[in-house]
């Protein structure tokens, strides 16, 4: 009897193409926060991103339940910059929104029905990124890829000589 051989890099092809997609698609690893202003019931932390500011609101306390219902920045020339909620739970506070230098100097937060005024710190800017592509930030796995098909490629070239 004879054993007919499926050639595997017809059926693992579109595997590999939908492993490098996903591969090429990870966002890229986000600059961490910083701590830029605290009270006795919520901690302040931020990062300067090309988007924006963007600023994390935690309880002091792990397990407080904390509702945030509004974030305005004051820049130092009193100009204030109400915030964005984000899907994370982060806040966004548009570009240009600090003082010149990038000194924030207040951040007005209503959580819980009460109105804090806190004195922030300078914020930390994001190191910029380098181009991002599969190549660049996969190059492992790019190589195990490209060995796979080239060995997929030998054995059906080889099967198909033995048949």
């Amino acid at each position: 009897m004879r054993s007919v051989l499926r050639p595997a890099s017809l059926t693992a092809a579109p595997l590999l193409a939908a492993a490098l997609a996903c591969a090429a698609a990870s966002p890229p690893p986000q600059a961490p926060l910083r701590p830029l202003a605290h009270s006795a019931q919520l901690e302040i932390a931020g990062v300067s991103t090309p988007a924006g500011l963007s600023l994390r609101i935690l309880p002091v306390h792990p397990g407080a339940a904390l509702t945030v219902t509004g974030v305005t920045v004051s820049a130092g020339g009193g100009r204030s910059v109400a915030a964005t909620p984000e899907a994370d739970g982060s806040w966004l506070v548009p570009p240009g929104a600090d003082a010149p230098g990038g000194r924030t100097t207040q951040i007005v937060v209503a959580h819980d029905g009460i109105r804090e005024v806190l004195d922030a710190e300078e914020p930390a800017a994001a190191a910029p990124t380098p181009p991002a592509g599969a190549w660049a930030d996969h190059k492992q796995l790019a190589w195990w890829v490209l060995n796979i098909v080239i060995v997929l490629i030998a054995a059906f070239a080889i099967s198909r000589r033995t048949s």
